[in-house]
């Protein structure tokens, strides 16, 4: 795998090359001048070989490896099957990279369909049927179409793998290999991802041809336009501090993160007893359910959204200010992924981290794989963790002698309860 470590500024988009119709498309979408990955990216796509790009989420990606794309495709009138596939982890950014690639084709007769479970797959035979040069799908039902003979890659030139990593997280990776292995092998195949831990790097070694790498991502997450706090503070007192944050901060947008549905769930009917601009997102809710809190939030008619990481991960809103981490992510590379939905394309954004006394050594192990010491926070007027109250020796009391009491478990009966419902 040959490295290229982009360091030059970058460069307007007609010093790419570009044709005048994908110029006059951005300019009318307001793409201005290429972000770093766009300028390292889509000249390596339109010399035809193989990328891995490696960048967190809200650098704009997305257009690095469509702009191309849309460049290369050939009329229907020509080639009648799909042109290029692009895999996704979650529904919600299939439909937001759908969009990008509708939004970027202006002025082009440009079909891209987003195909997805949770919506009737009838509907979605019916849209392949009319033609489709790209298709936008997750890897589970982009299967199910190819079992049923209505996805064939006879025609396919590009196949794209965005946000690798969170694929292979969240169990995809036997769907994708099942893909890759029936694409033509003749094809170019871009795979981005925030980070490239071994799964990864395995993959892009049996499935791209001498891929060039491609490094945009920051040394740690020390973004200039992200501050990032952490709160510690007992468990039932987590919500009081949520609230007084909310109060203080006012946030324009925020994400609320949760590990489990049935936290989301509960701290989601808590906080619409305090305001009616909060939802709550995950991956039990039916599509149509999931698509509405989507178009409120991108609309700007949302405030808070609770989420559960797997849905969270495919939120790409500009307008997020602030991120709560109401529970400590599972594991680190999930921070780096909730943190990366705020200060999006260069904005500022703020991240509160809530660590619970026994969860100190999860934020240790945070901070050592972020490179980054993160900021105590403080909240006036609020006692976040419990004192315990010393009881003096009486006179004549040697401790010594006493045997020592251990320790209580770090989670009594109550606390165990506690953390089951969430």
């Amino acid at each position: 795998m040959s490295e290229h470590l982009p360091t030059s500024p970058p460069q307007t988009f007609e010093d790419l090359g570009l044709s005048e119709r994908t110029l006059a498309a951005l300019r009318k979408a307001d793409y201005l001048t290429p972000t770093p990955i766009q300028a390292g990216l889509i000249p390596v796509a339109l010399a035809g070989v193989d990328a891995l790009g490696q960048a967190r989420t809200g650098t704009g990606k997305t257009a690095a490896f469509a702009i191309p794309i849309l460049e290369g495709l050939e009329s229907p009138k020509k080639i009648a099957g799909p042109q290029a596939l692009i895999l996704t982890p979650t529904r919600e950014l299939a439909v937001q990279v759908r969009d990008e690639v509708v939004k970027l084709s202006y002025g082009r007769k440009i079909h891209c369909v987003a195909i997805y479970g949770g919506k009737p797959i009838r509907g979605q035979i019916e849209k392949l049927r009319l033609g489709a040069q790209i298709i936008v799908g997750t890897p589970g039902r982009v299967l199910d179409h190819m079992s049923r003979g209505t996805l064939q890659w006879s025609d396919l030139k590009w196949v794209v793998l965005d946000e690798a990593d969170r694929m292979l997280d969240i169990g995809f990776r036997p769907d994708i290999e099942k893909i890759l292995r029936r694409c033509p092998k003749e094809r170019q195949t871009f795979l981005l991802s925030a980070t490239v831990p071994p799964p990864i790097a395995r993959l892009a070694q049996r499935y791209m041809k001498d891929p060039q790498s491609l490094d945009f991502s920051p040394k740690g997450l020390s973004v200039e336009t992200i501050d990032q706090f952490y709160f510690t503070v007992d468990r039932e007192k987590k919500y009081e501090l949520l609230v007084r944050l909310l109060m203080r901060e006012k946030p324009r947008q925020a994400i609320i993160f949760c590990r489990t549905k049935r936290g989301t769930d509960y701290l989601h009917r808590r906080l619409s007893k305090l305001t009616k601009h909060a939802e709550c997102i995950h991956g039990d809710m039916q599509q149509t359910a999931r698509d509405r809190v989507m178009r409120k939030l991108r609309d700007g008619n949302l405030r808070l959204l609770v989420a559960t990481d797997v849905v969270g991960r495919g939120i790409d809103v500009t307008n997020i200010s602030h991120i709560f981490n109401y529970d400590i992510p599972q594991f680190c590379d999930d921070y780096i992924h909730r943190v990366g939905r705020t200060g999006r394309m260069g904005r500022e954004g703020v991240a509160f981290t809530f660590v619970t006394p026994e969860e100190g050594p999860e934020l240790t192990r945070i901070e050592q794989r972020i490179n980054l010491q993160l900021v105590r926070g403080e909240i006036s007027g609020m006692d976040l963790v419990a004192t315990p109250i010393e009881v003096a020796p009486s006179a004549g009391d040697d401790d010594s002698d006493q045997p020592e009491k251990p320790e209580p478990p770090p989670f009594g009966r109550r606390q165990r309860r506690h953390r089951r419902a969430l």
